[in-house]
């Protein structure tokens, strides 16, 4: 499984797209969902209700022995380390790929973006950038070297449980009948 960090404007899609066409995998990229259903970035929590589903097709999709990519963004060490457990469940690879640039770039992009194609982003405010920027934590290099994966956050017994409650619809994974993680040759 591969999973695009980064901000809006960064070039994490444009890499997701890359990827997919290289590899022939699917693509997951809850913008291309939430514009064209809800015309909206977040519209009142159903992005965290699609990125579930979508975190659940793509833990369908590993099982199946075929590789995915989600196009997240994935600001925070949790939400990253919930969905390299997940992947690692379905005995796949986790490959993160964390996407920066030079901040004033970012930004112009953002608003080329939203400039040129509309219906596949949302406007952003400076004040907007500025609150991403903000709550963005970059991997770690503990994370980006694919260290041990530390304890859930207190309160939640299993990564699996935190998951399941950042996305109100992904399953809770039986980890009873989990299947150990394990290397696989292909993400």
């Amino acid at each position: 499984m591969y999973l695009t960090v980064g901000l809006p404007g960064a070039g994490k899609t444009t890499l997701a797209r890359q990827i997919a066409e290289t590899q022939g995998i699917l693509r997951l990229t809850p913008d291309e969902w939430m514009a064209p259903l809800f015309g909206d970035s977040d519209a009142d929590g159903r992005r965290d209700i699609l990125e579930g589903r979508m975190i659940w097709v793509a833990h369908e999709v590993l099982r199946s022995g075929a590789s995915v990519i989600l196009d997240f963004g994935c600001w925070s060490p949790e939400e990253r380390y919930a969905i390299r457990v997940i992947a690692e469940s379905a005995e796949a690879r986790f490959d993160l790929r964390h996407v920066r640039i030079d901040e004033t770039e970012r930004r112009a992009r953002a608003r080329s973006r939203w400039e040129s194609a509309p219906e596949t982003t949302f406007a952003m405010s400076d004040a907007d950038h500025d609150r991403f920027l903000a709550l963005c934590q970059p991997p770690s290099p503990e994370e980006l070297s694919y260290g041990a994966v530390p304890d859930p956050p207190p309160g939640f017994d299993s990564w699996f449980h935190w998951a399941s409650m950042r996305w109100p619809t992904l399953p809770r994974f039986d980890e009873v009948n989990a299947r150990p993680a394990g290397p696989r040759s292909a993400p």
